[in-house]
């Protein structure tokens, strides 16, 4: 049996001056522009959110999986409206097809965050960061260092727009070496039946996060 190295694509972000964690996400995610999702609807910015998205429902089988990516991405605006202020470094939108279930489309939405903190030993701040309003709390000891992973079940406020009265949220906490800030990975879904996958694919997420840049070593060794 031969065993296949994953395959990554780069985004140009990796290469930017100001990086300050690098992460992979799996296939099915599209990164959606930040400025564009908060931007008014006659900018450029907006211009380019909706090539985003064209080219994202372009990929989607039926109308009833347009509907929902839609509507999944008009409570994205809203949500980005108060994220932005909430330290969000980068959002993406999943869309993966429920092999377990009926075959329908999945929709689920990462962010990326980094929250100011008082300085503390790190195994202490992951562990404060899932101590309260968190089920299935775990305390993880990952390659960038001491992390957790908690769930959170949210009701969905009326104005989103969001089809479904309740949204499963799976949050990793990774802190800084720092020890200033924390690094907040979120994976929101609709489709709280799909836990177990979800939380697997964002423990997996966390697992691949780096504080220090990965690429250092192809740029010398070039």
């Amino acid at each position: 049996m031969t065993h296949e190295h994953p395959t990554y694509i780069l985004n140009d972000s990796v290469t930017a001056p100001d990086r300050e964690a690098w992460f992979a996400l799996p296939a099915g995610f599209t990164t959606l522009p930040l400025d564009a999702l908060t931007a008014s609807s006659d900018s450029a910015d907006a211009s380019r959110m909706r090539e985003v998205v064209g080219d994202l429902l372009a990929g989607v089988p039926d109308g009833v999986g347009r509907q929902r990516v839609i509507g999944q991405l008009a409570g994205a605006q809203r949500m980005m409206l108060a994220l932005r202020e909430e330290g969000v470094v980068h959002c993406s939108l999943g869309l993966h097809r429920d092999d377990d279930g009926d075959g329908r489309l999945l929709t689920s939405f990462f962010t990326f965050r980094w929250q100011e903190i008082s300085r503390a030993p790190r195994h202490l701040t992951a562990a404060r960061a899932v101590a309260a309003g968190h089920d299935r709390i775990e305390v993880l000891d990952l390659p960038c260092g001491p992390a957790a992973l908690g769930e959170v079940a949210r009701s969905v406020a009326p104005g989103l727009g969001i089809a479904v009265e309740r949204l499963l949220q799976i949050h990793a906490y990774l802190p800084h070496p720092d020890g200033s800030r924390i690094a907040v990975l979120t994976l929101t879904t609709p489709a709280p039946q799909r836990r177990a996958h979800y939380r697997a694919m964002l423990h997996d997420v966390a697992a691949h996060v780096s504080f220090d840049d990965p690429l250092v070593h192809l740029r010398t060794n070039v």
